[in-house]
Formats: C-alpha cells, structure tokens, sequence
C-alpha cells in the first residue's frame, strides 16, 4: 500500500490530519489506528468513560511504574485505544489552557505558537453554542456546549466559592480563565463528540482517504534519514504502508515517543541497551513526560448526589429511561460538572490550581461503584507541575508497553501547591450554604490538621491519581533536548513529523483534548503548506 501521508493514530490530533489533509481531494491519505471503529455504544454516552476506561477494548491499559512521589504506587494510566483515541473515552470536558501557556511555548524558541497565533485554530475547530465571537468559533467540526445539567451541590460549591472571595466567569475559554461555574463540554444533542464524530466521519467517503482499524504500528523505516513507510500488524498479518510524502505521528506521549525509539530515533544510549540501530540521536524523545497529578478531597452531605441516586437498578432503570427519552439527567454529565481556575496566592498572575467538582464520590479512581454514602468530590491539582519524568523502553517490540516513570511531586513547588490547593478545597467546604449541607469530610479527614503541611502531602502522596493529561515527551523546540521543530519535524531526518500532546515544551494550564485538537489543525495546514 502505497499513500502521500500516512497518519499514526485516528486520535484528538489523527483525525483532525486525516479530515484535512484529504480535504482537497489532491493526496492519499491513511491513517492507522490500534484500535477498532468506535461502534461500542458505551462511546457515545457521555457518562459512558466508567464503561471504556480500564476496558481493553477501548482503552490501551496502561500501568505506570511504582514513583517515589506518590509513596512507590503503581497506577492505571488510561489512553484511547480505539477511533478517536482518548477524545473518545475522556471526560468530555473543553478547556484550552491559558493564553500564557502558548505565549511561554513562543518564548521557548516556537515561532508561531503564541496564543495570537494557536487562537484562529481553536477557533476554526469548534462549533461553540454560544456563538461565534473575537473569541470563540461558531462554525467549526467541534460541538462544544455548556453542561446540560446542573446540581444543586455544584450550585452550592459555586455560591461557597465566591463567599471565599473567588470570582464567577461565564466563559473560561474567553478572556479570563480564572473562576468558578460549570464546565464546557464536547457535546452534541446530549452524545459525546469525538474528533471522530466531528472529523472522521464526514470525511470517512472520500476516495483518497483510508482509515485502517486494528493496525498496530510496529515500527518506521527509514531510507538513509528519510521516514519511508510504517510497518504494523492489520488484522494479524504484518504490512508495509509506504508514504511518498510523510508519515505523522499522532499517538500520544506514550505510542509516539515509543514508536520513534523502537524505529531507531531517541536517546543512542538507551536505544543501544535494546539493540535498536540508531538512525538519528535525540536524547530527548521519552523525556520532559508530564502530567496533572490530582488530590481528591471528599465531603459527605444531606444533599442528594449520583452516590444514592444510582445504589438500586430501579433508580438506574429510570434514569436510563430518561436519557433515552430526551438525553438528559446523569447520563449526559461529563467526569466533572464544576470548575474553579483559582490562585492559591493573590500576588499570581494567574490561576495554578483547577478544581473538578462531581456529585458523586470513589474511594479510589479504579473503583467502578460510587461509596454506598451521599458525598461529593473536590478534585484539585496544580495546573503548571514543574516535575517531569520519562518514557523508557522494555524492549524493541512495539507489543511490550514501555516503562512509563512521572516522577510525580518531584519539586517543592509542586508539593507546596498541592497542599495549597487541599487548603483551599477545605475553605470553601467549610463556608455557607456547603458548610450547612456538608456533615464530614471523609478525605482526607479532619484528623489531619489543616496546619500539617506533611502530613496534607502524605495524604496527597498516598491517594493522588492522575487526571490523563500525558504531554510533553516528544517536545517541540530548538535546544538539543527537543525532538521536533516549530514547525513539528523530527530533528535531523526527513518525512516525519508527529502532531500530538507530545509535542508540547511545557503543559497547558488545563484538560489537553481541545489543545490536541488545535495542534492538528495547525499541523495540518503547516504540512499542506511545506509540500505545496
């Protein structure tokens, strides 16, 4: 099989390539994609992430190895494993970030990524229902809705929040990030939209696009520098999928830097170890690996939550029953219906923690049953980690799962934000109208003082879990640590680019799907640009 691009991974960034690189009918495009279709109706649902998250058939099941920051735990670290990738199994909420984060990615060396120059790609991505502005896009693939649901518990959280002195905002994806009120959500007519939804399927007839299912990228061959094709697995039997023009990874911060090394790319060393022939030395493809490390306080209350609204199967048939009916009620709720961007010192110029406030609770995330008690969430996390940890390699076989270190809480910022951040979660749990309505706080317990800055980070050491936001292990820059250019070409060879959440310097200020997607927007139009 022989292509002008070929694509690896029908994710955020895959299918947003494969729309637009085919657009114009002149080039074949294929994408390649690990997973299967996203015809699992579990997909669809909003609510549906407890059912596709830690399922191997949706989800590639990823373990980190034991951190030192979080007291030697393993976790779960869950990625899209199916069309659409992750945006098909997240937590459908959209945020952008904040306009500093692209402004930094600029001042790292990235020309043409300040917020001036990423915000028209935001834009022409999403179909906002509040309306195009100077801000927002009107017209784009991506539904992009406010929450269809409302609760009385977030309402209180909200009204306790700007009792503390916080602030509401309408639109945190507009002017000001910093805030409470509901999350943005990618959603439409109360089912989830995916990049798939939003950018495959209208282009999924077009006779110069292929999309390949169950094809398992195994490696890249090079002739001399240049990438010439894709070797993988497609239903069971080994291929070569050779493209004339380029082949452009977009399978995130673990399957593409994994993908770059096992093909003879990365760290000589370490690629040595495992008997790779090194084409091109890039010490930095694997590292600069970060990720939103979550706290997740825990309140009982007297007010009704998801927790007792689902413990019979009269109460789930009946919800059910009316989402079936007019898709609404709990199963059209994102993984968090409240949002704060907040500052834990007044002095800041911006927000550095965000909250994801949910009616209902978990003892841990891997738990699929809510606690048998009425309680809601305050997750928090710090929204810049300094921290940054790696992706290494088992072995040369695309099949063996790297290993994949965060080094979580490494930097004393990090610890003291955190903590910071659980102090603020308890201040707004205990002012009016939650404080009347909150009987306990179950995590992390009163036990454990409010002025114990060790014994808050113990917890947090013992409880936190991610948030699924891995970035940064393919980084975009000019220093010996990057692995691609402004323009997103792998340093040193030619024909390859990748287009993911890998790519970025440093992490945004927020959830990453609406960031993937607007990297394969840029991507795409500066692909086009180059072989034109």
């Amino acid at each position: 099989m022989k292509f002008d691009f070929v694509i690896v991974g029908a994710g955020s960034a895959g299918c947003v390539l494969a729309n637009r690189l085919s657009a114009n009918g002149r080039y074949r495009v294929a994408v390649l994609e690990a997973g299967p279709k996203d015809s699992y109706p579990w997909i669809h649902i909003p609510v549906g992430y407890f059912k596709t998250m830690g399922n191997p058939n949706t989800d590639w099941c990823y373990e980190i190895e034991p951190d030192h920051g979080i007291n030697n735990r393993g976790m779960a670290w869950p990625r899209g494993k199916v069309l659409g990738g992750s945006s098909s199994i997240n937590g459908l909420l959209y945020v952008r970030g904040q306009a500093l984060d692209y402004d930094q990615w600029r001042q790292l060396g990235n020309a043409g990524w300040a917020w001036e120059d990423v915000l028209p790609y935001f834009k022409r991505a999403e179909n906002w229902e509040g309306g195009e502005d100077e801000l927002r896009g009107g017209a784009g693939p991506l539904s992009v809705s406010q929450s269809r649901l409302t609760r009385r518990i977030i309402d209180d959280w909200i009204q306790s929040a700007v009792k503390c002195g916080y602030k509401t905002t309408d639109d945190y994806n507009g002017a000001d990030q910093e805030g409470v009120g509901y999350y943005q959500m990618t959603m439409r007519n109360g089912r989830r939209c995916s990049s798939a939804v939003a950018y495959l399927r209208p282009a999924k007839g077009r006779p110069n696009l292929q999309i390949i299912t169950n094809a398992h990228a195994l490696g890249i061959e090079f002739e001399g520098t240049r990438a010439s094709a894709v070797k993988a697995r497609v239903e069971g039997r080994e291929v070569t999928i050779r493209a004339s023009r380029e082949i452009i990874l977009s399978a995130g911060s673990i399957g593409s830097p994994q993908l770059l090394m096992v093909s003879g790319v990365g760290p000589p060393e370490h690629l040595q170890e495992h008997r790779v022939n090194v084409i091109k030395a890039l010490p930095g493809v694997g590292k600069n690996l970060q990720d939103h490390l979550q706290a997740r306080p825990v309140y009982k209350t007297t007010a009704p939550t998801i927790n007792t609204e689902v413990n019979s199967l009269l109460k789930q048939a009946v919800i059910a029953a009316r989402y079936a009916i007019n898709r609404t009620g709990p199963m059209a709720m994102a993984a968090s219906l409240g949002f704060g961007f907040l500052k834990t010192r007044p002095e800041l110029d911006a927000p550095d923690i965000q909250f994801h406030v949910q009616p209902f609770s978990k003892s841990t995330m891997a738990d699929k049953d809510p606690d048998p008690f009425s309680a809601f969430t305050a997750s928090v996390l710090q929204l810049r980690p300094e921290s940054t940890g790696e992706i290494l390699l088992k072995s040369a076989n695309m099949d063996d799962y790297p290993a994949i270190h965060p080094n979580y809480l490494a930097t004393l910022t990090d610890q003291q934000t955190l903590v910071a951040g659980i102090r603020v979660a308890r201040k707004i749990a205990r002012t009016e109208p939650l404080a009347s309505i909150v009987t306990e706080e179950h995590a992390p317990g009163m036990a454990i003082d409010d002025r114990d800055d060790e014994a808050l980070l113990e917890w947090a050491r013992n409880t936190s879990s991610t948030i699924f936001h891995p970035t940064g292990t393919c980084k975009m820059g000019p220093d010996p640590m990057a692995v691609v250019d402004e323009r997103l070409r792998v340093h040193g060879v030619q024909g390859l680019r990748v287009a993911d959440c890998s790519i970025m310097p440093r992490i945004v200020s927020g959830n990453t799907n609406a960031p993937a997607i607007m990297i394969g927007e840029k991507a795409s139009d500066m692909v086009l640009e180059d072989v034109s």
